[in-house]
Formats: C-alpha cells, sequence, structure tokens
C-alpha cells in the first residue's frame, strides 16, 4: 500500500504574520517558492499515482514548484472558511473573544465570500477527499498539497478520530510534508512536519 503525502503550501506574507488565510487567494513569498523547490528532490523519490491540490494560487504552484505535475485541483482541499475571522491574527480575534480557541469555539459568520464554516463541515470535506483518494494508494503514493488547518483535520481523519482530535498535533510549518500511511490495516503518521 503505498503513502499519502501532506505537503503544506510555501510561506505567504499572511502565514509570515500569522492571519487566518482561508478562502483569500494569498500568493507565496520568495522564501516560500524556495521552500517548495526544495521539496522537489524528496518527491522525485516517489512513485506517485496521483496529485490533487486545493485549487487557491499559493498550493497550485507548491505543486508546481515541487515537481508535481498533473496536480488535480479539488475544492475539497481548501482551507478552513474563516468566515469573519479571515485576513486577521489568533491574538486580534482575543481582543474581542479572549480566550478564543479555534478547535473549541470556531469561527463566526463574515461576508457573503467568506460565510465561516464549522469545523463539522471541514471535515466532511477531508472524509470526501480520503474516500477518494484510499483507493488509489493501493497502486502507489498520493500527494496532497493543501493547507495548516486542514492537513491537521486531514491527519485525524486519517486515523479515524474525531476532528477536534486536531487540536493535538502541531501547526504544520509552511513548505513542509508529513506522511500518513497503514500498516496491518491501521494508520499511522510515518512523518510529520519534515522540511
Amino acid at each position: 500500500m503505498g503513502e499519502l503525502i501532506v505537503i503544506r503550501h510555501g510561506q505567504t506574507e499572511w502565514s509570515l504574520s500569522g492571519q487566518h488565510a482561508g478562502r483569500t487567494d494569498v500568493p507565496l513569498t520568495d522564501v516560500g517558492e524556495a521552500a517548495a523547490r526544495a521539496l522537489a528532490p524528496r518527491l522525485a523519490r516517489r512513485r506517485l499515482v496521483a496529485v490533487f491540490s486545493s485549487p487557491l494560487t499559493r498550493a497550485m504552484r507548491t505543486a508546481e514548484l515541487a515537481g508535481l505535475t498533473g496536480a488535480k485541483p479539488d475544492p475539497d482541499l481548501l482551507e478552513w472558511d474563516y468566515g469573519g475571522y479571515e485576513g486577521l491574527t489568533a491574538e486580534e480575534i482575543r481582543e474581542s473573544r479572549p480566550g478564543w480557541d479555534l478547535w473549541r469555539d470556531g469561527v463566526i459568520p463574515g461576508d457573503a465570500e467568506h460565510p465561516g464554516e464549522l469545523l463539522q463541515q471541514v471535515a466532511a470535506r477531508i472524509d470526501a477527499a480520503l474516500d477518494r483518494i484510499r483507493p488509489l494508494l493501493s497502486d502507489g503514493d498520493v500527494a496532497v498539497v493543501a493547507h495548516g488547518h486542514l492537513a491537521r483535520v486531514l491527519t485525524v481523519r486519517w486515523l479515524g478520530l474525531d476532528a477536534s482530535a486536531s487540536r493535538l498535533l502541531g501547526h504544520p510549518h509552511p513548505g513542509t510534508l508529513s506522511i500518513l500511511a497503514a500498516e496491518d490495516g491501521q494508520p499511522f503518521i510515518s512523518a510529520w512536519n519534515v522540511p
């Protein structure tokens, strides 16, 4: 059975500042592009049977620079829709909502372009993506290029855990990869947050 390689897109100005970038299409920085290119040698050694990516530019560009040709855009891999928290840092959110925690408290509705999403809705999208990915793993590895919070939800759903368990994983750094695998039918994390 192949492995699922989960890649977080390279650095953006918003990932650098800590702003929540759900659906805003923020481009990669020069550092983000360099990190994506640096993934190429490691990924070239893999026998990839499919590559899926969030349709946002930062993810698709990361796939391209990492040598993942033919990445298929998948809207189920979009980052969490942060609603009214789009573009804000956690510190800014806590100014009006002391003690706020994304995993526990979620987001507030935003405008028409950022209506917001419940954690359960993010998990349902991930479950749909995993249902399409799992059968492909019998032929080799599959790569997914996505976003930080989404990668955490994808990982815990891979493990069969409730989406709220995502808080137990460290936030993957931009331009890193993680590897999800299974042995004797049991899913596990083979590598996490590897540059």
